[in-house]
């Protein structure tokens, strides 16, 4: 398996020798890992770094601590520095005191024992240190639990009415003759290119008119019907043949029944692909839940970390650990339904 792997690996086009695609392709690819990985790697390895850590340059990709001993005879743990000494020994020695350019150095072994040492003849001994209270501080002392069910609520609520409302949409556009379905379908695909910004205004007085300022309801209604998501079904039904309905007809089945029993379970792979989308938008909207809601037990999670940054202090420490604790669920969805998002954007034509 593993010299499979390796042969896989390094297959070259030039055989023996390293042709010149071969250099590309893997600049390509190794540079295109790093860009596509190397910003989260760099965000879970700060969320566990100190306001300390984080201040530190040149900043670290791993969280690193000042490593401290105990001497005997002194009231507190001591720095610990490794110290290359004038006939060229390399030792672990305490810090004492400093005093101008010159620091006062002891062997933890030998406490009696201090050696003037310049300072730059000294480099901190560090360690791997992991802050985790970074991840338990935000749940016990701040609304973050809150602000979390907050989302889980918008997220699944919003998720499921857009797969009913979309797919309803997409049933009656692709499955019955009417008219004026193209012209329905051009106004639904023609709203695609109205960005959020300009209805803004519109569907905030909406909102406010209709009582549902400072309600979940608010974030969530206003965008559970989206173009996108009834543009892929549509074109994903289009592709169920229209003689399992007449069958369906035939055998007294009702309309609902027919889209409820044979079309929807057909169409779950670009059901699926719609609710990762789903997922994704409400899990990380940000504008128009900080529109509608002003009070604070009602903020969704990334309205909330906005929290943690004050006027004067940004507690970025807070804000990368629960960046990373965001992230987890939109992940775990993308797990779980990664192997329909192939077989559904191919199905509904979407690019």
């Amino acid at each position: 398996m593993t010299a499979a792997l390796r042969t896989f690996l390094f297959r070259r086009r030039g055989g023996e020798r390293w042709h010149w695609t071969d250099v590309v392709t893997w600049v390509w690819l190794v540079g295109g890992t790093i860009l596509m990985f190397g910003p989260a790697l760099w965000l879970v390895g700060s969320s566990f770094k100190s306001p300390a850590q984080l201040a530190e340059f040149p900043p670290t990709i791993l969280p690193y601590v000042s490593r401290t001993v105990v001497v005997p005879g002194q009231d507190k743990p001591l720095p610990l520095y490794v110290v290359k000494l004038d006939n060229g020994e390399t030792r672990e020695m305490a810090e004492i005191r400093r005093i101008g350019i010159m620091a006062q150095m002891v062997d933890p072994a030998k406490p009696t024992e201090i050696v003037r040492v310049n300072i730059q003849s000294r480099t901190p001994a560090r360690e791997i240190g992991l802050a985790l209270s970074n991840y338990t501080e935000p749940f016990t002392h701040f609304d973050f639990l809150t602000y979390l069910g907050n989302s889980v609520f918008v997220t699944a609520v919003a998720t499921l009415i857009t797969l009913i409302t979309n797919s309803m949409a997409a049933f009656a556009l692709s499955k019955y003759q009417f008219r004026g379905r193209n012209a329905v379908m051009l106004l639904i695909l023609a709203t695609l290119m109205v960005p959020l910004s300009v209805i803004l205004v519109p569907l905030y007085s909406i909102i406010s008119a209709v009582g549902l300022f400072n309600s979940l309801w608010g974030v969530i209604l206003p965008t559970v019907a989206t173009p996108t998501g009834v543009f892929m079904l549509r074109q994903y039904m289009l592709t169920i043949p229209d003689e399992l309905m007449d069958a369906a007809r035939m055998d007294k089945a009702s309309e609902w029944q027919i889209y409820w029993r044979i079309v929807l379970p057909l169409t779950a792979p670009a059901l699926a692909v719609l609710a990762i989308f789903s997922v994704v938008w409400r899990w990380n909207d940000f504008l128009w839940p900080l529109i509608v809601l002003s009070r604070k037990e009602l903020y969704t999670l990334q309205v909330g970390l906005n929290t943690y940054a004050g006027e004067l202090n940004v507690q970025w420490h807070y804000i990368l650990a629960m960046t990373v604790v965001t992230m987890i669920p939109v992940v775990l969805v993308f797990v779980f339904l990664q192997r329909f998002i192939t077989t559904g954007i191919a199905g509904s034509g979407l690019k």
